[in-house]
């Protein structure tokens, strides 16, 4: 994918999916508050830095050691999954992040690495969220709420697009799933 500011040249030379992801990110990013916007999705993401999801799994394995034990199994395999699908899809997608492709998108902060497809924030806190839902269903609709918010803080954030959060989020559900038939969560 070449490099072009979206401006009205050469748009249409692009297939769809990547018009309405840069009309989708020009939308949320380009208004007054976006500057506030941020502040509140930096934290939202943080959040999903990976940090959180030891604590989660720590704080489970204490208060039960048998499901506690199962949850910390599927989440180890998952990610086992996960992250090497995340890394060979980064780095043979090679599509460049939001704000590389257009001058009017800005990136709130800089990210780990230079490419955009999937998100693996939000491919992990699916993972997250999918484990949560199917241990503690009574949890799902927080957990549900926490992984989208972090899905839609990278887009807020300018790192992310729309595509980049859909593959993410697959990316997650099968890894969580796989991880689940096998160890039998």
């Amino acid at each position: 994918m070449s490099s072009f500011d979206l401006d009205g040249r050469g748009v249409q030379r692009f297939n769809p999916i990547v018009r309405f992801d840069l009309a989708f990110s020009l939308f949320f990013l380009e208004h007054r508050y976006a500057n506030q916007v941020s502040l509140l999705s930096r934290a939202i993401s943080h959040s999903g830095d990976g940090h959180l999801y030891v604590a989660i799994a720590l704080i489970v394995y204490m208060a039960d050691p048998v499901l506690g034990g199962m949850f910390l199994s599927c989440g180890l395999v998952a990610f086992i999954f996960e992250l090497p699908i995340y890394w060979l899809a980064k780095n043979s997608f090679r599509r460049r992040r939001p704000h590389n492709l257009s001058s009017r998108i800005n990136n709130f902060i800089e990210p780990s690495d230079k490419y955009s497809m999937p998100s693996g924030h939000t491919a992990a806190a699916t993972i997250m969220a999918t484990l949560i839902y199917a241990f503690f269903p009574s949890l799902a609709v927080i957990a549900i709420t926490w992984a989208a918010l972090i899905a839609l803080s990278r887009i807020l954030l300018g790192v992310h697009f729309f595509s980049d959060i859909v593959a993410g989020v697959l990316l997650g559900l099968a890894s969580a799933v796989a991880a689940m038939m096998i160890v039998g969560g």
